[in-house]
Formats: structure tokens, sequence, C-alpha cells
């Protein structure tokens, strides 16, 4: 029997990044930002065409000067996936961005300048139809609030957000969506679940700077695991001290594991113990690394042993159960046939890529009788 995911999602205003809808009944998006200098505009688009290929949803670049805006100008020519431009301060950039085709602006209305000056970023977004996004992240409070609250805490990010809304709701704007971030796990947790309730407006997830690889995936997972558990959030990042690809591919397992999106393989696959019948790991980092194109979701199941192997494998589309001296092979929760050690990664790689064509295959079919 399959679960299905019991989240019941928070109800948030639907807006567009490019022709990406972010809250809403949409489903949750990934994003990513690349780490290389902006003005490099054949390492940038290189980048982004790395996390295209990964199916990154939406991708945000670094704008910092007006050098880099025009470096935007070219990236933009050269990518299909929606861009955010990352802005502080000078509202200029912002402007010039816009004119070459932005498809969000994250800059914080209170940090660019006075009221004609926010009023000009206000007007060109709304003209263009170009969301904002409000970024509060708990690393740079405003020093106001710093020394109002001694540190920061929950309620100084949410009140540091509300500022910057209070300021767009003044000018009738409200195709933004925020982020209150925090490398502190609880902290952000609890900001999330305050503003959530204060605003309608899609929430950007995220714990900033997470930390590598390893502990920042898992200090992600258990952050935007909690938050997602209650139905918050409509797009995230992972923020990762590695290749940003990494970050999406975080993210969709993120999501995965949870029944918010199905990209992929969704591999069942035990750890190994003295019973395996056939080295599970090394399979398993094989099939990882031959498979990672594949985007039509399939369940498979790699189990080594007899013990868990068919329970396992009749619940995945593909299942294999480890046996002695031949291991057996389930399609569709029935067993199909055995096969020997010999050329295992080889055959499973070519049972999974025969069946993701069958399904893509079928919904073209079910698309053409529409």
């Amino acid at each position: 029997m399959k679960f299905e995911s019991p989240i019941v999602r928070r109800k948030s205003r639907k807006i567009y990044v490019g022709d990406v809808a972010v809250g809403g009944d949409a489903p949750i998006s990934v994003q990513s930002m690349t780490n290389t200098d902006t003005c490099d505009v054949a390492a940038t688009v290189g980048q982004i065409k790395a996390l295209e290929d990964a199916c990154a949803d939406i991708v945000r670049v670094s704008v910092p000067s007006m050098e880099a805006a025009e470096a935007f100008k070219k990236i933009r020519e050269q990518v299909n996936v929606p861009l955010v431009a990352d802005i502080h301060f000078d509202y200029k950039i912002a402007l010039k961005v816009a004119e070459y085709g932005v498809d969000c602006l994250r800059i914080n209305p209170g940090n660019i300048g006075n009221d004609a000056k926010v009023r000009a970023v206000v007007d060109a977004a709304r003209d263009k139809n170009i969301p904002i996004r409000i970024g509060v992240n708990a690393g740079s409070l405003e020093k106001e609030l710093q020394r109002k609250y001694g540190e920061p805490t929950p309620d100084a990010l949410v009140e540091s957000a509300m500022r910057h809304i209070d300021i767009l709701d003044k000018l009738d704007f409200q195709d933004f969506k925020l982020s209150v971030k925090a490398s502190d796990v609880f902290m952000a947790v609890a900001a999330y679940r305050k503003i959530a309730a204060q605003i309608e407006q899609p929430l950007h997830l995220g714990i900033t700077e997470a930390g590598g690889l390893r502990g920042g995936t898992v200090k992600s997972a258990v952050g935007l695991g909690m938050l997602l558990m209650d139905g918050i959030g409509d797009t995230i990042r992972i923020s990762l001290a590695a290749d940003p690809v990494e970050e999406i591919k975080v993210g969709y397992e993120i999501l995965k594991s949870l029944k918010l999106r199905t990209k992929g393989i969704n591999f069942i696959a035990c750890p190994s113990c003295s019973r395996q019948n056939f080295d599970v790991v090394a399979t398993m980092n094989e099939l990882e690394s031959r498979l990672e194109d594949v985007t039509t979701p399939l369940d498979v199941a790699v189990i080594g042993c007899i013990v868990n192997g068919p329970g396992e494998a009749k619940e995945a589309e593909i299942g294999l159960t480890g046996g002695t001296p031949k291991h057996l092979i389930y399609v569709d929760g029935k067993k199909d046939h055995k096969i020997e050690k010999d050329n295992l990664v080889d055959h499973l790689e070519d049972m999974i890529r025969a069946k993701v064509a069958k399904k893509e295959q079928a919904e073209k079919d079910l698309i053409a009788k529409q």
C-alpha cells in the first residue's frame, strides 16, 4: 500500500517568475544561485545551463554593479530558465535589469533609498509584470532592529519583513514573495511560521549559509522538512557551499521524500549488510550516476537480500532482490525473471530506460487524445 502525502499546503497568492508559477496551487519550485562572477558571461551562462540540465525551475544571479547589469543582458539572451536578479541598495541597477528582461527582482524596498527611488522600481516592476522578492536575512538585519532585540530573533526577522511589506502595500504592489532566512534552524522555522500566518504572498524557503554538501543538506532537510510538513513553502533554495547543481538535486530529493514533487527516479535501496548477495552500495552509486538525466518519475527498489527485498520490490515499478545464485527481478510488483550477478547494473539501466520510454510514450499518447 502506498501512502499519499498528508500535507495540506498553506493557501497563498499565485505569482509568476517568468513562466514559472509560484504559490497558489503551483508545484513547489526548486531554485539555485550562480556563484560565478556575473561579469564573466561565458562562465555564468555555462553554470546556468548546467542548472537548467538539472531541472532548476528558477536561477538567481547576483547583479552588484552596472557592469554586471550589462553582463546580465547578455546572459539573459543565452538561457531559457527564469532569472532572478539579486540587487542590494542601488535602485538604478534594478531599473536596468528590468529593461533587460529580468523575471524577478530580489531587492528589499527599504534598502534602496527614498520614496521616489522605491516608487520608480515598483512602477517598473508593475509595468513589466515583474514580481519582487523580499529577502530578510538574520545576518544583515537593520541596525535599529539589532539594537532593539540585541540579537537576531524570529520576531526581529518578521518585523524587518513587515517593514518592507508595508512599503509595497502603500504602493499597492502585491506581487511579491518573501523569505526570512537564518542559519539557525529553529530561528528560521519560527520566523517562517509566524510570517505565514500574517501574509498571503508565497514564501521562499531556505536555511541560509547551511554549510557544506553533507552538513548543509542535513540542516536544510530538517528545517525545510518541518516547514513543508506544516504546508508552508512555495519555492525553495538549498544553500550549500558546493556546486549549485547539488542544491537542485537536494531540493528535489527533499520534495520527493514528502511526495510534493516527482522528478526522476525514487530509489528504495537498503544500506547493505552481511546478508547482501551483491554489492548494493557500488550498484547504487553506479545507477545514480548513470541515470541522473532521467526526469520521468519511477520507483526502483534495489535490495540486497530476500528478507526485505520481496516486500519492497512488490511496491516498486522495477525491483531487484538479491538471491543465491541468481537475483530476482520484479516488474510492476510481480516476479518477472532472474539474472546472474554479471552485468547487473547494465541490465537494470536498460530496464529502467525502457520503462521510462514506455511511460513517456503513454503520456504523449494521452495528450494526443485530449
